[in-house]
């Protein structure tokens, strides 16, 4: 598999993965994150839309957020493998990936999915809040997020699910057992 798409809830360990599923795919991590922070920095029209509703804590649109992935997708360094990290997020990204990835004459191979016990979760993310000292990361505020997380993700799984290509992985352990777990599921 070397056309991949991580998704996970907060705190399931997705980034630390990311990373290293990249670099074992020997594809591009894009990370919407990433492509926004690039967009804005880079100070390209696109940066400068996006700018305008993260200044004002504001969603960016998906059909930004679309042409920003869009935009990323051509480029020469995704041709063969990638890693897709934050993206698609609805189901209507998911008919607009769907729509670039054929104009690309690609399609995703597979679809991995942490899964983490709720509680792990919720002490995971209290422990980072702990450590990187941020208040804004309450049991209530997490707990909020991984409702949102799952109404909002469960359809996304439906649909890679039906089309045979999500590998719901256990994302508990330390992040060399998962990574192994993962590793396992991509190099068959």
């Amino acid at each position: 598999m070397k056309r991949l798409l991580i998704m996970g809830p907060p705190g399931a360990g997705k980034g630390t993965q990311a990373i290293s599923l990249a670099s074992t795919i020997n594809g591009a991590h894009i990370s919407t994150g990433d492509i926004f922070r690039a967009n804005v920095s880079g100070e390209t029209e696109l940066g400068k839309i996006a700018k305008r509703f993260m200044d004002n804590g504001e969603y960016v649109p998906d059909e930004v957020t679309n042409a920003m992935v869009k935009d990323r997708l051509n480029q020469d360094d995704v041709k063969e493998a990638f890693l897709l990290d934050g993206y698609p997020r609805t189901l209507d990204q998911v008919h607009t990936l769907d729509e670039i990835l054929a104009e690309l004459g690609s399609s995703l191979d597979g679809v991995i999915a942490l899964t983490v016990d709720s509680e792990e979760l919720i002490e995971r993310l209290l422990e980072r809040a702990k450590v990187s000292g941020r208040t804004d990361d309450t049991e209530v505020v997490i707990r909020h997020r991984q409702t949102i997380y799952t109404s909002e993700t469960a359809p996304l799984l439906d649909v890679y699910r039906e089309r045979g290509i999500l590998h719901e992985i256990d994302g508990m352990g330390t992040p060399e057992e998962v990574g192994a777990r993962i590793s396992a599921v991509v190099n068959r």
